[in-house]
């Protein structure tokens, strides 16, 4: 993890600042800018929405793990779960069938809709369901290099041992 996030993650940081710097968007939240990308400057708008959904997906992904085990949601977001999916053994499932069928680099998330529904969605490269209109709940990070120095090409592996450091009491409808 220390490789992803002082590398990887510091590279999305450092080349969205270039990007940004001495624009409009400079003084802006990342989150607005990722919410309309149609409203950025064509001229950098491919590295603004490149290098900003990869520090807002990691610095999401990062809020939602921690070194204590939780042992699953509660409240709202357990029955919303459980209303979507059947119960929180199935959601685990689909969430992870949809992370292991996701073909190259991408995001398996756990999000919500304007109207309160759930879902499980997979981004491509650093898209950002925000971008799509989704609240983001649940991050899970399907790039290589969040997995390959601990788990090689052992991507089930990575994606069971995840489950066990997801941060439930982050996690909030």
């Amino acid at each position: 993890m220390e490789v992803h996030y002082t590398k990887h993650h510091k590279t999305y940081l450092d080349k969205l600042t270039m990007a940004i710097t001495g624009t409009p968007l400079e003084n802006m939240e990342l989150e607005d800018i990722l919410m309309s990308p149609e409203a950025i400057d064509e001229n950098i708008r491919t590295a603004v929405i490149n290098n900003g959904g990869g520090v807002f997906n990691h610095n999401f992904f990062w809020s939602v793990i921690g070194p204590a085990k939780s042992t699953g949601p509660d409240g709202m977001l357990l029955e919303k779960i459980n209303g979507t999916f059947g119960s929180f053994d199935m959601f685990k499932e689909e969430f992870t069938k949809s992370a292991l069928g996701l073909f190259g680099s991408g995001w398996t998330w756990l999000v919500q809709d304007k109207e309160g529904n759930v879902k499980i969605m997979n981004t491509q490269n650093q898209a950002s369901p925000i971008s799509e209109g989704y609240k983001p709940l649940l991050a899970l990070d399907v790039w290589e290099h969040a997995y390959y120095l601990k788990y090689q090409n052992r991507r089930a592996d990575y994606i069971t041992n995840w489950w066990n450091i997801v941060d439930w009491a982050n996690i909030t409808l």
